[in-house]
């Protein structure tokens, strides 16, 4: 178990001690009906993730800038016998959104199974001590559960980190314990039953499809959540204006005055690539092959921040994030590149108020 004093030093806590304030205000104040082992009731989690006001004048702050439904519907499925699927182009908060759902359930974020091509079986039902299983045979003592397994005897949320990208035999591992919540050990001629409390929220990247698509009879044991991109510029520069303030304190990076400006146009060029059009709807553009998600925007002002904290003048300018902004656009270094060079040379040079960062882009670029 990480200790509190463990968790004030890590560089990224995870939620249940980064906000660990928040929750335990709203364990104070919640007196609500919650389910069995819950921490929270779905009221309380629901506020948890969207942010508001407690009666005492506590701020909760929001985890999720999205649709109310989307946070109601995937609280709500915890609450019954179907595990949730949280699906959604990359940088759309899947993961951010997961952890803080499992933080405010169960009061512990790191029951979690990490998906890639080389997860194995064990990862998701059991493993062997082997020293033991030599020394003595097959025993409940040489077993090691897996994050799946503890969370189902102790009636917690597990969490399953991009489940398409895991092979499909492994995957299919879980279609017992979804559907009968039992986990059999046939070595010990055993099992492991879910007790009340128990449920798995995965996560899973839509640019995956047909990379390990999921089985019809699992897809079943799901309720899907799609988890859209930013509606509008101004929720996502919140989002990101957000981010990068918890990222910098978690860093020690100096505050930054007047970050908000460049912030809003590092998220106005993503769109624009992204959407195919400026934002006024007048000129069609070629997007590039990368995503240009949400959470890449946070990388690129966080990156732009330290530059500007380090090397800069202390305000967060066009230079600093220019780098950053054609790392992420030029993935392919023949066809992104025209992309870039065009978009840069149609749009940005002729916009008003923009030429700092034409220039910035142009350093960068040559």
């Amino acid at each position: 178990m990480t200790t509190q004093i463990d968790a004030e030093a890590a560089l990224r806590p995870h939620a249940e001690h980064a906000f660990a304030d928040e929750l335990a205000a709203l364990a104070a104040a919640d007196d609500r009906p919650r389910p069995e082992r819950w921490r929270l009731s779905p009221w309380a989690i629901a506020m948890y993730l969207l942010g508001g006001v407690l009666d005492d004048g506590t701020v909760i702050s929001p985890k999720y800038v999205g649709p109310r439904r989307i946070v109601e519907v995937a609280v709500s499925t915890l609450a019954t016998d179907r595990a949730l699927l949280l699906l959604g182009v990359p940088g759309t908060a899947k993961t951010w959104v997961s952890e803080h759902l499992a933080a405010a359930v169960s009061g512990d974020s790191t029951l979690l199974v990490q998906g890639t091509a080389g997860t194995p079986e064990e990862a998701i039902r059991y493993g062997w001590n082997y020293a033991e299983l030599l020394a003595h045979g097959p025993s409940r003592d040489a077993l090691v559960p897996s994050p799946v397994m503890r969370s189902m005897a102790e009636g917690m949320t597990a969490r399953v980190e991009e489940l398409t990208r895991i092979p499909a035999d492994v995957q299919d591992t879980l279609i017992t314990i979804l559907s009968e919540k039992t986990l059999p050990i046939p070595e010990l001629g055993a099992e492991v039953q879910a007790v009340r409390g128990f449920n798995l929220i995965a996560t899973a990247n839509d640019r995956d499809r047909g990379v390990n698509d999921l089985s019809s009879a699992l897809r079943r044991r799901f309720n899907t959540v799609v988890l859209p991109l930013p509606a509008t510029a101004e929720a996502e520069v919140e989002i990101v204006s957000r981010r990068v303030d918890q990222i910098g304190r978690s860093l020690q990076l100096p505050e930054l005055p007047d970050g908000v400006d460049e912030i809003r146009r590092v998220v106005q060029v993503f769109r624009e690539l992204r959407d195919g059009v400026t934002h006024d709807g007048r000129t069609k553009l070629k997007s590039p092959s990368g995503t240009l998600s949400t959470a890449e925007a946070i990388s690129v002002v966080t990156g732009g921040l330290a530059l500007a904290a380090h090397f800069g003048d202390g305000v967060l300018r066009a230079g600093d994030v220019a780098a950053g902004i054609l790392g992420s656009v030029v993935r392919d270094p023949a066809a992104d590149k025209v992309v870039w060079q065009e978009y840069l040379e149609t749009v940005v040079r002729e916009r008003d108020g923009w030429k700092d960062f034409y220039r910035a882009c142009r350093e960068v670029s040559e």
